[in-house]
């Protein structure tokens, strides 16, 4: 019996290697997804008293709480042009939080299709998931070999917080545009890129450190021509200084994509401004959900002294950025090339700037998925892979019935995914 099922796995792995890239990558994802809806269904049965639904809920409903509610929200409501406050005049929590693009693509499709809000906003999520996952692929492919790519694909699919790719969430939507931005960017089409960055920037807070790293790119690429050009000057005085009209026209266009981010980074900002007569109508509806003003670096030393103590948690967030800097040096990033290990710093140097850790932390991670690839790259071996997929499908079940399913704390709320 063994045997046979031995031999009916090898011929079904064997007709699957034969499939092309994209069916092979779209399966993996696919496959992941259900796999998550099954941690999601499980976890509702145990679910009990909640602020959404009766206990036990289905499957669709159980998916369409916390921030997904929020969403819904901006499409039937839209923004208001008043920032909602309490009776002492604090800011109140408002969709002002939540980027515009996947409420209006969701508005769209719901209009088009005659799907409800919540339907339409799940269906965005999950196909952008799934396009995210062949464009991760791809961008995987000009770095490593087809089945350490695909690999890559699968640690990025069962990612401890991927369950979050297929609920009403914008991480989906936001990791498809900044997956191709980072594709054009390692081929050197920056022009091509501005467009997709500046959608990026109304999907998620992920354009500053996106122009942070289009920044220092820039910078790089400046100094590889100025020695170029210095190089050819010293064995040919008549060379020019740059390595001609290409080298020129590439750095033109990487400086105006820097440029174009930097703008667009703040473009949400500005229009929560525009609209409101506040100008800091955004960071007061951010700051909100953390209780506090914004204040950079500060909050990574209050959670330190709040978790291990007023000596070591001080210590701790140099010990984590230390921890970090030695990751990035490792063998198996480096072989990521320059521009995808330089989007893992500046995007980890921006949570650590203005993030204020929470449970929320762990979803905001999802960004760095260039390392799912470095993970890949650890080891060949077959058991090192499947142990660190087995892991992080347990880790799945932990985040779910952690985070998503809710359970009151004794102070009231409850920890948020």
């Amino acid at each position: 019996m063994t045997g046979a099922l031995g031999a009916v796995s090898s011929s079904f792995a064997a007709r699957a290697g034969r499939s092309p890239w994209w069916v092979q990558a779209a399966a993996l994802y696919v496959g992941a997804r259900l796999l998550s809806a099954c941690i999601f269904m499980s976890a509702a049965l145990h679910q009990g008293v909640n602020p959404w639904f009766p206990a036990k809920p289905d499957y669709w409903n159980f998916i369409n709480i916390w921030d997904a509610r929020w969403y819904g929200d901006v499409i039937t409501g839209g923004y208001p042009s008043e920032l909602p406050v309490d009776g002492a005049g604090n800011v109140r929590e408002n969709t002002w939080a939540f980027y515009p693009l996947f409420p209006a693509l969701a508005r769209m499709l719901s209009g088009v299709a005659g799907i409800s809000p919540a339907a339409a906003l799940t269906v965005i999520a999950m196909l952008a998931g799934l396009a995210a996952s062949l464009v991760i692929y791809v961008l995987f492919r000009d770095r490593a070999g087809h089945a350490t790519a695909l690999w890559g694909v699968a640690f990025f699919a069962t990612f401890p917080v991927s369950p979050v790719l297929q609920v009403p969430y914008a991480e989906s939507l936001n990791v498809l545009l900044l997956a191709t931005s980072l594709l054009l960017v390692i081929r050197r089409q920056y022009l091509w890129a501005i467009p997709v960055v500046v959608a990026m920037c109304l999907s998620r807070p992920t354009g500053v450190p996106f122009a942070a790293m289009a920044g220092f790119l820039f910078l790089y690429r400046a100094a590889e021509a100025w020695r170029h050009g210095r190089n050819r000057g010293a064995a040919n005085p008549a060379a020019p200084d740059l390595p001609g009209v290409h080298g020129r026209a590439e750095l033109w266009s990487l400086a105006a994509l820097t440029a174009v981010s930097a703008a667009a980074a703040l473009l949400w900002p500005a229009i929560a401004w525009a609209t409101t007569g506040d100008i800091e109508a955004y960071t007061k509806t951010e700051t909100v959900w953390r209780g506090q003003d914004l204040v950079p670096f500060r909050p990574w030393f209050d959670t330190g002294v709040q978790l291990f103590g007023p000596v070591m948690g001080i210590v701790a967030p140099f010990a984590f950025v230390a921890a970090f800097g030695l990751l990035m040096m490792s063998r198996p990033v480096l072989r990521l090339g320059t521009e995808l290990r330089l989007w893992c710093v500046c995007y980890m140097g921006y949570l650590v700037v203005f993030l204020h850790p929470q449970t929320s932390t762990f979803r905001m991670l999802l960004p760095l998925f260039p390392l799912a690839l470095s993970a890949a790259l650890v080891s060949r071996s077959r058991a090192y892979r499947g142990a660190v997929l087995v892991m992080f499908v347990l880790l799945q079940i932990v985040w779910v019935v952690w985070l998503w399913a809710w359970a009151q704390l004794p102070g009231g709320g409850d920890y948020p995914p």
